[in-house]
């Protein structure tokens, strides 16, 4: 396949997409933006009560539609104690562990809309005074935030207007080398949304038409395991999730392919519809890898568990370091974008 990307818009989206902090819960900032783009290319598109946003465009099949999905909620925290010291404890939001996360950046962000910067850290972190610092488990009670204020008790903080139940967001650190790597928190699932708003952006523009009425459904609870369960148009019988690959000892991905995903904790994944995107890579070139994903669960998945009656299938960029600070190459990028135009363009699995 003749298949051309833009490799510098696509990585210019996704650095946009993972500085804007969108943690599972507080992702208005991040939808008001999608809106807004999805507005300037005169797409329509609707937003679901709980904060998702269904961009639709037409096909030469109106009976029987495809919807692809990508969540742009990241992993969090909330505010769950201000310590007598001034130092804030934390409730994760989102599956993911505190070594992840030690010495990381953060923001507070208040209900009165201000923001405080902060670092995450463990209680006795400084080697020089606590023998056990290297020791220590990290967990909730032995991890806090650092404010980078003059708050040394929980009044001074709450002065500040922080309280508990505020919202935490980590700094992604996007880097973006000369070799072709993208570093960052958050590529999950910010890389796959890219993709899918790189490929709306351009069907709109070229007025190149669709097989089947397509939705693009980038949903924003993903990570606690509901984002795209619902409002799904009842015409639709292929289900898409575009996400991550997960890479690792014994798996096949890797940051250079595109991952389809066979099986994950819920299960397999529709088998017709899993071989259609393998075969698609044959016949166009695309560089693949087939893999399970043994501790993983989807948006198609938690479609299929509400009940919705759709063929559902995975795949995406692989992503090493997952739920920490992650890291692809533009290799893989190209590979699930080209995937992804390959798909919207083929006929339904039969």
């Amino acid at each position: 396949m003749n298949f051309e990307w833009n490799k510098n818009e696509a990585v210019d989206l996704l650095k946009g997409l993972v500085e804007i902090p969108s943690p599972s819960g507080y992702t208005m900032d991040i939808m008001k933006m999608i809106q807004e783009s999805l507005a300037n290319w005169n797409v329509d598109h609707i937003t679901t009560n709980k904060g998702g946003v269904i961009a639709t465009i037409q096909g030469k099949n109106q009976k029987q539609h495809r919807l692809l999905t990508a969540h742009v909620d990241t992993l969090g925290a909330m505010v769950k104690e201000i310590k007598p010291s001034g130092r804030l404890k934390l409730s994760l939001v989102g599956g993911f562990t505190f070594n992840a996360i030690e010495g990381e950046n953060c923001l507070i962000h208040t209900a009165e809309g201000k923001t405080f910067s902060g670092t995450i850290l463990l209680h006795h972190t400084t080697v020089h005074v606590y023998k056990d610092a290297g020791t220590s488990e990290r967990n909730a009670d032995t991890m806090e935030v650092r404010l980078d204020e003059k708050a040394f008790s929980a009044d001074d903080v709450r002065g500040l207007g922080i309280e508990v139940g505020d919202f935490v967001s980590f700094s992604p650190r996007f880097t973006a080398t000369d070799s072709g790597y993208i570093k960052s928190r958050h590529l999950d699932d910010k890389a796959s949304t890219a993709l899918l708003l790189q490929l709306v952006k351009h069907l709109s523009s070229s007025k190149e038409e669709l097989p089947f009425t397509t939705h693009f459904y980038i949903s924003n609870n993903e990570e606690i395991g509901f984002g795209g369960n619902s409002n799904i148009p009842e015409q639709t019988v292929e289900y898409i999730a575009v996400d991550m690959g997960a890479i690792g000892d014994g798996q096949a991905s890797d940051e250079y392919t595109v991952s389809i995903c066979a099986k994950d904790s819920s299960g397999p994944y529709h088998y017709g519809l899993t071989r259609q995107l393998i075969e698609l890579a044959k016949d166009n070139g695309i560089d693949y890898k087939v893999d399970i994903y043994p501790y993983y669960g989807s948006d198609a998945s938690a479609a299929i568990r509400a009940g919705f009656d759709v063929k559902h299938a995975l795949f995406g960029p692989g992503i090493e370091a997952s739920h920490s600070y992650e890291r692809t190459h533009t290799d893989s990028l190209k590979a699930a974008a080209a995937l992804l135009r390959a798909y919207v363009l083929s006929p339904m699995e039969s």
